[in-house]
């Protein structure tokens, strides 16, 4: 896989050359800037600015443990190195201070920075050009108003020759078109006004895209696998298909029941964990009732993707890794769990039937047992239950065995676990 990524590399490489030249002239659908600022802000439009700047997580990224809002400084590891997140702050050295409403839309709008730089797409750009430039002007008017912060930006840690100018160019002509619409967006046969609020919602700022859709070797996402999961890349937490029964489809639930899930973390059909966790923490719970009920409505008219093929009945798992993790539950679970995974209403979730239990990736299993289960500390669940790790406490072997027992018990049925797939969660995460 390396060769095959660094012989893509090469042929980036050597087209970005070429296309060096272009690099300015890429300017599809952009308009000159005026020479000055335009903008009035007011408080009613920094308070809007607050809330879409939640809703679009800006802070998750923009901010290091400890650090000031939005002063910038998180490495965002990419599989092409790490990705410095920028200064956000009205500093004027370091942060936007010199910066004009429309430069900030266009870094919104066009994936550039305020010198015209391309941007890369950790900067979710490609989700967030379909932003309004209301939208944007809001967001910016509040990043505005927040402390300054002189805090420095880091130069980026990304290998050759994704660390030029001339391969990214290269990468936006093959993957990106400003202001393109999802073509998830205009699925459904009858729209409301609700419907289009999500979509807007969960397309654009909320970004769900760029999780839950697999990306190909050069870390695009395309329309046409919109919303069918995907492994995070260098995370390893497997994003599950929104558009699917038995991953984290909604269609079938209570429209109630979905907007529980984003504001709380939990509903009576599943609760969120991982990466999934930290955005009802920092961004979903703060949704209007209005925005979330727009954006389940939406999620529940996603397209379904066609029913996939039973795969073959397997071979049941080895009796020593049942009997092995037979005993590893009931000496670490069944207390919280149940005797029979039917788990605790309100409290502990039943494994029993759980999809997230039987994806056909046993990835999140695996780093739930490893790393424990937290839900988030919400406005309607201010105290939630949580797992504890067991990455200290149990060995690969036990660790493999009791996830494999918990998706083959009480009626579940999924491939087993083995000890390299325990390995390998290990070694990604350095446990």
């Amino acid at each position: 896989m390396k060769r095959i990524l660094w012989t893509l590399s090469c042929v980036l490489a050597a087209v970005g050359v070429a296309a060096a030249a272009v690099i300015t002239l890429n300017l599809r659908g952009e308009e000159p800037l005026p020479a000055a600022e335009t903008l009035q802000s007011t408080p009613a439009l920094v308070a809007r600015g607050e809330y879409l700047a939640r809703i679009g997580n800006c802070m998750a990224c923009h901010t290091t443990q400890g650090g000031a809002p939005f002063a910038g400084g998180r490495g965002i590891e990419t599989p092409f190195g790490v990705v410095h997140t920028s200064n956000l702050t009205p500093d004027k050295a370091q942060g936007i201070g010199t910066w004009t409403s429309a430069e900030f839309w266009r870094a919104m709008h066009h994936g550039r920075s305020k010198d015209g730089r391309l941007l890369y797409p950790a900067f979710p750009y490609p989700n967030y050009t379909q932003v309004t430039r209301a939208d944007s002007d809001a967001i910016f008017a509040y990043l505005k108003s927040v402390p300054a912060a002189g805090d420095a930006n880091r130069a980026h840690a990304l290998r050759f020759p994704y660390s030029t100018q001339s391969a990214l160019a290269v990468w936006r002509a093959l993957f990106f078109a400003p202001g393109a619409a999802s073509a998830v967006a205009d699925a459904a046969p009858t729209q409301t006004a609700e419907y289009d609020r999500g979509a807007y919602l969960v397309n654009g700022l909320g970004h769900c895209t760029a999780c839950h859709t697999p990306r190909n070797a050069l870390g695009a996402t395309a329309d046409a696998k919109a919303f069918n999961g995907g492994l995070i890349p260098v995370q390893n937490w497997y994003a599950p298909a929104l558009n699917a029964a038995a991953e984290a489809g909604v269609k079938d639930w209570a429209t109630e029941d979905v907007v529980a899930l984003l504001k709380t973390g939990v509903a009576p059909h599943g609760s969120v964990l991982g990466p999934m966790a930290e955005v009802v923490f920092r961004s979903t719970q703060y949704l209007s009732d209005a925005d979330a009920r727009a954006m389940a409505v939406y999620l529940q008219a996603l397209p379904q993707q066609a029913e996939r093929a039973a795969p073959p009945t397997s071979a049941a798992p080895p009796a020593a890794a049942m009997a092995r993790g037979s005993k590893v539950y009931e000496q670490q679970c069944a207390q919280c769990h149940g005797e029979q995974g039917q788990g605790q209403a309100g409290a502990f979730p039943a494994l029993a039937g759980n999809r997230a239990v039987l994806l056909a990736d046993p990835t999140n299993v695996v780093r739930v047992v490893l790393q424990g289960g937290y839900l988030p500390a919400t406005a309607g669940n201010p105290r939630p239950h949580g797992m504890p790790p067991f990455q200290q406490l149990l060995g690969d072997e036990d660790v493999a065995a009791v996830a494999t027992f918990v998706r083959n018990s009480w009626g579940n049925r999924a491939p087993g676990v083995g000890t390299i797939e325990v390995y390998r969660a290990r070694e990604r995460r350095g446990m």
